[in-house]
């Protein structure tokens, strides 16, 4: 399994930040790596999203879990990996909360290409995160 983790933590109420998350239509204003996005079904485990990424094929991802406002997972199946990106937002005691992408890869290829392709896909969180966090507080 290869996996990594970032966190930034936000003055936002977890609630705006699930709202974000539902309204997947509008992630491209808050991930510039979006180049057209759709939600197939509700956002609720089960349902199916297609990204498009800038420049690059689309990507269907399943929501795995949905639990709101704390937390969503989506899972990709590449081949021989299984991307699961995990979205949680923990609520702070001083208000606020802490948002945090984690991103494991796992399957048969796991060890040999989550150290390519995981950084590759992950590398942008510091910005997304930032992002989001910007247009929950505003």
């Amino acid at each position: 399994m290869w996996a990594t983790e970032q966190s930034v933590e936000t003055s936002a109420a977890p609630e705006e930040i699930w709202r974000l998350w539902a309204d997947v239509a509008g992630w491209p204003d808050w991930n510039g790596d979006i180049e057209r996005i759709e939600l197939i079904g509700p956002f609720a485990a089960g349902s199916r999203i297609v990204m498009t990424p800038i420049g690059e094929e689309p990507i269907e991802l399943r929501v795995a879990e949905a639990v709101g406002p704390e937390r969503f997972v989506d899972e990709a199946e590449l081949g021989e990996i299984v991307v699961r990106t995990l979205h949680r937002v923990e609520r702070l005691e001083h208000g606020g909360g802490r948002v945090t992408y984690r991103m494991e890869i796992t399957g048969p290829a796991a060890d040999t290409l989550g150290p390519q392709v995981g950084p590759e896909i992950s590398g942008d969180f510091p910005q997304t995160l930032a992002a989001l966090v910007a247009r929950a507080e505003a």
